[in-house]
């Protein structure tokens, strides 16, 4: 779709230069035509002037001048010198038809390229977010089928099945939070309120959040946070902190440890969220943001639940603040969250 698209665009780009181009032309050749005109008139009348020893034309009566005017004897070389203008006008057109195609192309793949990223990245959330609602829906479908074919279901094994659906409801749940996350910061933000607040009363409130489920696997959670004001929204700073802790408690086995820890600049805040968990793998640090990427190693040995978009969401947080974040991480010893924040919203 998008070759055509680009093959039709550098068709107008090309139709648009040539439309200018020969108009351009054709004026240019009008000009010079009369200009040469009138210059080889001005040459015969002198020379016809100077054979007769009469004065130059100018200085003759308008009568005289009309005579010696009339008899033109310079056609050929004229009409010679309005073909070598033609050919040169040509050929500066086949010039500009040249660079105007390559010059086009070029210009219509810039054009075009972010808008085939954007269509490219729509189709991929949609085909990844359809297949992550098909799988609990699916596995709900199923248990219910199966569960009301069951003439024997007793009421123990029908709550059984119900706490079961009830968990993918809650995931399905968490899923489509996650995409409304997602949608709300596409405009970066502009809907949300700025204030000064207090960095360690966000962390705090992110760690209090997720404390329970630190404790099920006796993880400790370690905070080594200076007083700072920064100039941001309260509830989207919160849910990056959550979806940072969130992510290192998945994966740090039991009685590992997280680490958060912050450091100021004159403009930035520096935070780092450490933790002892089962690493990622090289391959997998470039994609660690990208929507619903779960690398293989977290699925294979933790089973760990999610859709892999908690960290996607924490990048457009951070993007929305025009941030950055790094990640470093080893195999079997855990992984380290960078992440820069302006002090002040711009």
């Amino acid at each position: 779709m998008f070759r055509s698209a680009r093959i039709k665009l550098t068709g107008w780009y090309l139709l648009i230069i040539m439309l200018i181009s020969v108009v351009f032309s054709m004026g240019i050749y009008s000009i010079m035509s009369r200009e040469l005109e009138r210059g080889f008139r001005r040459v015969e009348m002198r020379f016809r002037a100077e054979e007769s020893n009469l004065p130059f034309p100018a200085d003759q009566p308008p009568k005289r001048r009309e005579e010696i005017s009339s008899r033109f004897s310079f056609v050929e070389d004229l009409e010679a010198a309005k073909k070598r203008i033609v050919l040169g006008l040509l050929a500066v057109n086949g010039i500009i038809l040249g660079v105007s195609a390559a010059a086009g192309h070029f210009l219509a793949g810039k054009t075009l390229r972010p808008i085939e990223k954007v269509m490219n990245e729509q189709k991929r959330f949609v085909t990844d977010a359809s297949h992550e609602f098909r799988t609990p829906l699916t596995s709900l479908k199923t248990s219910m089928e199966v569960s009301l074919r069951d003439k024997k279901l007793s009421l123990l094994k029908a709550k059984k099945v119900i706490k079961s659906n009830l968990e993918d409801i809650d995931g399905l749940q968490s899923l489509s939070n996650s995409l409304l996350s997602l949608a709300n910061l596409q405009n970066n933000g502009r809907n949300l309120i700025f204030e000064k607040i207090d960095i360690t009363q966000a962390i705090r409130d992110a760690r209090r959040k997720i404390l329970p489920l630190a404790k099920e696997k006796n993880i400790k959670i370690k905070m080594e946070v200076k007083k700072q004001n920064i100039q941001a929204n309260k509830e989207s700073l919160e849910e990056m902190m959550l979806i940072f802790l969130d992510n290192a408690v998945k994966y740090t086995p039991e009685r590992g440890k997280i680490t958060i820890s912050t450091k100021t600049d004159k403009s930035h805040l520096n935070l780092k969220i450490a933790d002892t968990g089962i690493g990622i793998t090289s391959k997998d640090i470039p994609h660690v943001f990208d929507r619903f990427y779960r690398a293989d190693q977290s699925r294979s040995k933790n089973n760990t639940p999610g859709f892999g978009l908690g960290l996607s969401l924490a990048k457009k947080i951070i993007e929305m603040y025009r941030g950055s974040v790094e990640v470093m991480s080893r195999i079997g010893k855990g992984t380290t969250f960078i992440v820069e924040l302006p002090l002040k919203h711009s």
